[in-house]
């Protein structure tokens, strides 16, 4: 299926909604004084443009509007995600203090613009796409960061994204640059007839690759890429900082498996893929993911903040995903799958109680957890700490299944592979220090005279409990969400 503009609008309707959406926010904004009433309208429109993505299921795959974007089951699952980030960021920003100290009308209207980028990089099949699509998710992300009033912290994490993010796109245009000089076209398809004809030069396109994997890598939060994570994810509203940490991951992660695999990759039997331009990109990625994780857990030993510990967390886990990338193989991306829905079920609780303790104390350093569980919050802190074994990657909990795919799929590989999941496991073992040490705050630390009762609002539970019953579940019964992801993993490749 080849579809021109007219044509595509019937399988364009996720997108069409969301962006009425998004529309219909800027004009309510100003005629609406309720808060809350905008937020139900953006809720409303997520779930309508949700409806609509799993309808498209059934239809068939192809290209839309003259190949820029593609339609089928990689994409598809992708925008289901970044819907399902927006719903669970728009249900913690209603619960927090934060949020309702600023302009929720302008809020929600780009945190819908931020969820409309990721729906294109996620299907893009064309450079240009993917770059306007990138663009997109970053501008809307650093206005975002900084959006907290009179707060400099927030204001210096809004400048730091913006620099850092500048450098990475920039690189990452330069090579694409290159790209379309060694091939003659921004089309995926047409870069992979090219390459697999051989007649590139090999060192030219080895750096255009590089300093593409540079723009990627910035959104997936890789070493070295990641010096601004910690910063943007402690002065960025709460909230949107868990949407960041998910939803912005995941979108860097679709985007550099849609170009790297069926644009310079070929699938061969048994479910492998090859490099076709004879660039052994993948050592590159092993390389990176080594240095990521370790550098990630060890950074995170000594954080104070709990915003922090989490950003460097994030980072950690961004080389683990990695990892499924570096095997080359369909194991490995549907491992990548798996781990990053239970990803966004076990960090947005995490953050969620950050945001529930915030709320009440207005701080977000560890000390203040101190003796939480006999603070009058036993439940929240039970909570963060399945969240947090959960991301060490204990069983019975959802991050050890996720953590276990991803593992086999590296140690099936054998050779150098397995030296890949030693190192992981080593940083898994790391990374057990530093959740626990946040654990054994809470329960373990006798809370000091001065340190107050906490009393959460009801409402917070709302959504704190089925994420922790879901972290539990997945752990025990995966099969429907293994089979999901299997499923979803469908590129169209003409």
């Amino acid at each position: 299926m080849d579809l021109k503009n007219l044509a595509s609008l019937t399988f364009f309707y996720p997108e069409i909604i969301l962006s009425c959406t998004i529309l219909l926010l800027i004009v309510l904004d100003l005629l609406v004084r309720s808060q809350r009433a905008l937020a139900v309208l953006a809720l409303v429109g997520c779930v309508a443009s949700l409806v609509a993505t799993l309808d498209l299921y059934s239809a068939q795959q192809g290209w839309l509007f003259h190949r820029m974007i593609i339609l089928d089951g990689f994409s598809l699952f992708f925008k289901v995600f970044a819907l399902a980030a927006t719903i669970l960021t728009i249900w913690m920003s209603l619960g927090s203090n934060e949020i309702r100290q600023i302009h929720q009308g302008e809020y929600y209207t780009l945190l819908l613009t931020c969820a409309l980028g990721m729906f294109f990089m996620a299907s893009s099949s064309n450079l240009l796409t993917a770059y306007l699509s990138l663009e997109l998710v970053s501008l809307t992300s650093y206005v975002l960061t900084g959006f907290l009033p009179h707060n400099r912290r927030s204001s210096e994490a809004a400048l730091k994204y913006l620099i850092y993010g500048g450098v990475a796109s920039g690189t990452m245009i330069y090579g694409m640059s290159w790209i379309f000089g060694m091939t003659g076209s921004l089309d995926y398809a047409a870069i992979h007839q090219v390459l697999a004809q051989g007649q590139v030069n090999k060192v030219a396109l080895y750096m255009a690759l590089v300093f593409i994997m540079a723009g990627f890598g910035y959104k997936i939060v890789f070493v070295p890429f990641h010096m601004w994570s910690p910063d943007v994810y402690q002065g960025a509203p709460t909230p949107f900082t868990a949407f960041l940490s998910v939803a912005s991951n995941a979108a860097g992660i679709a985007i550099m498996i849609r170009f790297f695999f069926p644009a310079v990759s070929s699938m061969v039997p048994a479910g492998d893929w090859a490099v076709v331009s004879g660039v052994e990109w993948p050592h590159v990625v092993l390389f990176v993911s080594m240095i990521t994780m370790t550098l990630g857990n060890l950074c995170a030993l000594n954080q104070k903040n709990l915003k922090r510990m989490l950003a460097y967390s994030g980072i950690a886990h961004a080389g683990y995903m990695l990892m499924g990338l570096a095997v080359l193989n369909n194991d490995g991306l549907k491992a990548i799958l798996f781990y990053v829905v239970v990803y966004l079920i076990m960090n947005l609780g995490a953050f969620l109680v950050v945001v529930m303790i915030a709320n009440v104390t207005g701080n977000e350093e560890i000390e203040t957890y101190r003796g939480l569980a006999w603070r009058g919050a036993v439940i929240p802190a039970t909570c963060l700490a399945v969240f947090l074994f959960s991301l060490t990657g204990l069983p019975p909990f959802a991050g050890f299944i996720g953590k276990f795919f991803l593992f086999a799929a590296v140690l099936k590989q054998g050779g150098a592979f397995v030296l890949l999941a030693v190192v992981a496991i080593i940083n898994s073992v790391i990374s057990l220090y530093y959740y626990a040490k946040v654990v054994k705050t809470m329960f373990l630390d006798f809370p000091e005279p001065t340190d107050a009762a906490v009393s959460v609002a009801p409402n917070n539970f709302t959504l704190l409990i089925p994420l922790t019953v879901l972290t539990i579940v997945l752990g025990i019964y995966f099969y429907p969400l293994a089979q999901y992801t299997s499923e979803s993993l469908r590129f169209f490749v003409k």
